[in-house]
Protein backbone atom coordinates (compact mmCIF):
# COMPACT_ATOMS: atom_id res chain seq x y z
CA UNK A 1 0.00 0.00 0.00
CA UNK A 2 2.52 2.02 0.95
CA UNK A 3 4.28 1.96 -2.82
CA UNK A 4 1.23 2.62 -4.28
CA UNK A 5 1.11 6.09 -2.24
CA UNK A 6 4.63 6.92 -3.84
CA UNK A 7 3.76 5.84 -6.70
CA UNK A 8 0.47 8.04 -7.14
CA UNK A 9 2.56 10.95 -5.44
CA UNK A 10 4.93 10.72 -7.87
CA UNK A 11 3.08 10.66 -10.85
CA UNK A 12 0.79 13.62 -9.51
CA UNK A 13 4.25 15.90 -9.03
CA UNK A 14 5.46 14.53 -12.43
CA UNK A 15 2.36 15.93 -14.66
CA UNK A 16 2.68 19.79 -14.47
CA UNK A 17 6.32 18.94 -15.94
CA UNK A 18 5.60 16.92 -18.57
CA UNK A 19 2.83 19.34 -19.29
CA UNK A 20 5.32 22.38 -19.30
CA UNK A 21 7.63 20.53 -21.55
CA UNK A 22 5.01 20.39 -24.35
CA UNK A 23 5.49 24.33 -24.77
CA UNK A 24 7.46 25.96 -26.23
CA UNK A 25 10.05 28.08 -24.94
CA UNK A 26 8.69 31.71 -23.46
CA UNK A 27 9.65 35.43 -25.10
CA UNK A 28 11.93 35.84 -22.20
CA UNK A 29 13.72 32.81 -22.08
CA UNK A 30 14.88 31.55 -25.96
CA UNK A 31 13.49 34.13 -28.10
CA UNK A 32 15.81 36.44 -27.35
CA UNK A 33 19.07 35.31 -28.88
CA UNK A 34 16.84 34.54 -32.02
CA UNK A 35 15.23 37.76 -32.15
CA UNK A 36 18.53 39.59 -31.57
CA UNK A 37 20.19 38.17 -34.70
CA UNK A 38 17.17 38.50 -37.02
CA UNK A 39 17.76 42.36 -35.81
CA UNK A 40 20.93 42.32 -37.35
CA UNK A 41 19.48 40.78 -40.78
CA UNK A 42 16.42 44.06 -40.83
CA UNK A 43 18.41 46.79 -38.77
CA UNK A 44 15.70 46.77 -36.24
CA UNK A 45 12.63 45.06 -34.85
CA UNK A 46 8.99 46.11 -35.02
CA UNK A 47 7.83 48.77 -32.54
CA UNK A 48 5.18 46.00 -31.46
CA UNK A 49 7.84 43.65 -30.35
CA UNK A 50 7.49 41.31 -33.96
CA UNK A 51 10.67 39.68 -35.03
CA UNK A 52 11.21 40.01 -38.57
CA UNK A 53 11.41 36.48 -40.63
CA UNK A 54 12.78 35.68 -44.20
CA UNK A 55 10.03 35.37 -46.72
CA UNK A 56 8.05 35.89 -50.23
CA UNK A 57 5.57 38.14 -50.84
CA UNK A 58 4.10 38.01 -54.57
CA UNK A 59 2.02 40.59 -55.73
CA UNK A 60 2.30 43.83 -57.36
CA UNK A 61 4.68 46.46 -56.69
CA UNK A 62 3.22 50.18 -56.95
CA UNK A 63 4.06 52.63 -59.00
CA UNK A 64 6.50 54.85 -56.55
CA UNK A 65 7.86 51.58 -55.98
CA UNK A 66 7.14 51.99 -52.33
CA UNK A 67 4.87 49.38 -51.12
CA UNK A 68 3.35 45.70 -52.86
CA UNK A 69 0.12 44.41 -52.68
CA UNK A 70 0.33 40.90 -51.93
CA UNK A 71 -1.85 38.57 -54.34
CA UNK A 72 -2.81 36.11 -51.34
CA UNK A 73 -4.27 38.35 -48.73
CA UNK A 74 -4.39 41.77 -50.00
CA UNK A 75 -2.04 43.03 -47.61
CA UNK A 76 -0.06 46.00 -48.67
CA UNK A 77 3.80 45.89 -47.54
CA UNK A 78 6.09 49.03 -47.51
CA UNK A 79 9.31 48.27 -48.99
CA UNK A 80 12.72 49.14 -46.47
CA UNK A 81 14.62 49.44 -49.37
CA UNK A 82 12.97 50.71 -52.44
CA UNK A 83 16.40 50.67 -54.91
CA UNK A 84 16.23 47.18 -54.70
CA UNK A 85 13.09 47.27 -56.73
CA UNK A 86 13.88 50.10 -59.16
CA UNK A 87 12.47 49.68 -62.60
CA UNK A 88 10.00 47.06 -61.50
CA UNK A 89 7.32 49.95 -60.78
CA UNK A 90 3.54 48.24 -61.54
CA UNK A 91 5.07 44.98 -62.35
CA UNK A 92 3.40 41.80 -61.02
CA UNK A 93 6.58 40.63 -58.91
CA UNK A 94 7.68 38.18 -56.49
CA UNK A 95 9.94 39.86 -53.46
CA UNK A 96 12.37 37.77 -51.80
CA UNK A 97 13.55 39.22 -48.18
CA UNK A 98 13.21 39.56 -44.23
CA UNK A 99 9.58 40.09 -43.35
CA UNK A 100 8.22 42.13 -40.50
CA UNK A 101 4.69 41.49 -40.06
CA UNK A 102 4.15 43.68 -37.29
CA UNK A 103 5.49 46.74 -39.18
CA UNK A 104 4.37 45.48 -42.31
CA UNK A 105 8.02 46.02 -43.69
CA UNK A 106 9.76 43.91 -46.27
CA UNK A 107 13.74 44.58 -46.80
CA UNK A 108 13.98 43.08 -50.05
CA UNK A 109 17.12 40.87 -51.06
CA UNK A 110 15.85 39.62 -54.58
CA UNK A 111 13.07 40.47 -57.17
CA UNK A 112 11.90 37.60 -59.99
CA UNK A 113 9.55 38.36 -62.41
CA UNK A 114 6.52 36.48 -62.54
CA UNK A 115 4.49 35.84 -65.58
CA UNK A 116 0.63 38.38 -65.66
CA UNK A 117 -2.55 36.92 -66.44
CA UNK A 118 -2.09 37.28 -69.98
CA UNK A 119 1.45 35.66 -70.05
CA UNK A 120 3.04 38.82 -71.23
CA UNK A 121 6.10 39.15 -68.78
CA UNK A 122 9.44 37.03 -68.90
CA UNK A 123 10.74 35.70 -65.95
CA UNK A 124 13.57 37.62 -65.02
CA UNK A 125 15.95 37.22 -61.60
CA UNK A 126 17.90 40.42 -60.21
CA UNK A 127 19.87 41.14 -57.37
CA UNK A 128 19.99 44.22 -55.90
CA UNK A 129 23.07 46.32 -55.73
Amino acid sequence: MKKLWVLSISILLALPVIALAQYPASQSSGSEKQTGSQNDTMGHQGSMGHAAKTGNVKGTISQDGKSIVSDTDGKSWTIANPDAVKGHEGHHVELKGTTDAGTGEIQVSSVKMVKGEKGAMKKETTEPK
